[in-house]
C-alpha cells in the first residue's frame, strides 16, 4: 500500500501543472450548462492525451463526453465529472476543481491498470448542466448507468472532508395564474387578480408546513406579479422547489402542493397552469461499503478529520444512485467555512491550498477504483448492498 501511494503522489505531482493549468482554464471561462463546448474541449483533450477513448456528444447532449479506456473484462468503474458554472458569480459552486479532480483520478486509474495488468474499464463521464436540467438524469433515463459496476465523483466544499451522506429528491414546479385586468381604483370588481392566486398558494403552503415531515424542503419566489400597482394582474407566476429524502414522499407532498395551487386558484378565481420548469431529481442513496472504502484510502493518505456533512440540497447524483452503488463524497479546497454559490467559493478553487484535498480526494478515488479490480469480494459487497437497498431489478427507482 505505501508503495502505491508513493506511486500515486507523484504521479499527480508530475502532472500537477497540466492539472492546475485546466483548473484555472475552467475557472476563467465559466459557461453555464449546457453551453460547456470549452470546458468540454478542454477535458476531453487532456483525456485523449493519456489514452483515453473519447465520445463526445454522449448521451444525445453536445456538451457531454465518455471518455474510457479498457483492458481485458473486469469491473466497469465510472468517474463523474461536472463544469457547468453559475450566472453572474462563474464557479461559485466549484466544478472547475470538481472536473479537474475526476480528470486526475480517472488518468491515475489508468496509469495503474497498466502498471499492475488489472482487467476492467475505467471511465470518465462528463455531465453537464448540474445546476439547471442535472444531464445525468437524462443519462439514468437512457440506461447508461445500468451496466456500471460503481459510480464515483467528488464535490468541492470548505473546511475538510466530508462523507457521501443523502440529498433530497427535488421536484421543480411553475404555478402559473391567469386573470383578468381591471383599474385597481376605478374598477377593480370588474377584474380578477392573478396575484391573489399566488398569494394564497404561498398563504396554503405555509399552513401545509405543519403536517410535513421535519426533513421536507419548500420554497419559492413570486417570478412574476404583475406590471403596476394600479392595474390588476391578469398574470401571475410563482416558481417552487419541493424536496423530500425519498421519491415515495416526495410524490406524496407535490401532490398536497398541486392541491394547495388548486384551491388557491379556485378562491382567486383565477385560471391555473402547473409544469415542471426545471429537471426533477431523484434522491441520494449513499452505498455505505464503498462509502466505507473510499474512507479507508483515505485514511491511509493521512487524512483523519473525516465529518458527516450536515445540511443537505439536491443533486443529479441521486438518480446515478438509484442504478448503479454510488457515493459522492466533499473534499476542502481550503480549512475554512465555505458558502457555495458565492464569488468567495469560486475564488478558492484556484488558491494553492485547494490542490492538498484536490489530491487527497483524487488518490482516494483512485486507490478504492484499485482496490475494486484487484479484489472481487469488495465488489460483491458493494452490489450485494445495492441490491439490498433497493430490492428491485437494476436501474429501476423506488
Amino acid at each position: 500500500m505505501e508503495n502505491r501511494k508513493k506511486i500515486l503522489s507523484e504521479l499527480f505531482d508530475k502532472y500537477r501543472n497540466e492539472f492546475k493549468e485546466l483548473n484555472e482554464y475552467l475557472y476563467n471561462n465559466p459557461e453555464l450548462g449546457l453551453q460547456e463546448y470549452k470546458a468540454c474541449t478542454a477535458h476531453t483533450n487532456i483525456l485523449k492525451k493519456y489514452g483515453f477513448e473519447i465520445e463526445k456528444g454522449f448521451a444525445n447532449l453536445e456538451t457531454a463526453y465518455k471518455a474510457s479506456y479498457k483492458k481485458g473484462n473486469g469491473p466497469r468503474i465510472a468517474i463523474l465529472a461536472e463544469y457547468d458554472a453559475l450566472p453572474e458569480i462563474g464557479h461559485g459552486c466549484g466544478h472547475n476543481a470538481y472536473g479537474v479532480t475526476s480528470i486526475a483520478s480517472g488518468i491515475l486509474v489508468k496509469e495503474l491498470m497498466q502498471k499492475l495488468d488489472l482487467q476492467g474499464e475505467i471511465l470518465v463521464i462528463g455531465t453537464p448542466a448540474e445546476e439547471t436540467n442535472g444531464a445525468k438524469v437524462d443519462m439514468a433515463k437512457l440506461g447508461i448507468f445500468n451496466d456500471i459496476d460503481v459510480a464515483m465523483s467528488v464535490h468541492p466544499c470548505g473546511e475538510t472532508h466530508f462523507r457521501s451522506g443523502k440529498s433530497h429528491a427535488m421536484e421543480a414546479l411553475q404555478f402559473t395564474f391567469k386573470g383578468k385586468t381591471a383599474h385597481a381604483a376605478a374598477s377593480p370588481h370588474e377584474g380578477i387578480n392573478a396575484l391573489d392566486g399566488v398569494l394564497n398558494l404561498f398563504n396554503s403552503i405555509n399552513a401545509l408546513r405543519q403536517q410535513m415531515l421535519p426533513s421536507a424542503r419548500i420554497h419559492g419566489i413570486i417570478s412574476k406579479g404583475g406590471e403596476a400597482a394600479n392595474i390588476i394582474p391578469d398574470l401571475a407566476i410563482a416558481n417552487f422547489y419541493v424536496r423530500a429524502e425519498t421519491l415515495e414522499y416526495l410524490k406524496e407532498l407535490v401532490e398536497k402542493v398541486k392541491n394547495c395551487a388548486k384551491g388557491a386558484a379556485l378562491a382567486s378565481g383565477t385560471k391555473l397552469e402547473i409544469i415542471n420548469y426545471e429537471t426533477s431529481f431523484a434522491n441520494l442513496v449513499t452505498n455505505k461499503k464503498l462509502m466505507k472504502l473510499y474512507e479507508k484510502n483515505l485514511r491511509t493518505l493521512g487524512v483523519t478529520d473525516i465529518r458527516d456533512r450536515e445540511g443537505f440540497g439536491s443533486t443529479d447524483m441521486g438518480d446515478v444512485s438509484h442504478c448503479c452503488p454510488t457515493i459522492h463524497p466533499h473534499f476542502p479546497l481550503t480549512t475554512r467555512h465555505l458558502i457555495g454559490h458565492t464569488i468567495e467559493f469560486a475564488s478558492a478553487t484556484i488558491q494553492e491550498e485547494a490542490y492538498k484535498g484536490m489530491k487527497e480526494a483524487c488518490l482516494a478515488m483512485t486507490l478504492s477504483c484499485i482496490d475494486i479490480f484487484e479484489k472481487p469480494e469488495i465488489l460483491k459487497e458493494i452490489k450485494e448492498e445495492f441490491y439490498q437497498t433497493f430490492k428491485e431489478s437494476k436501474g429501476e427507482k423506488l
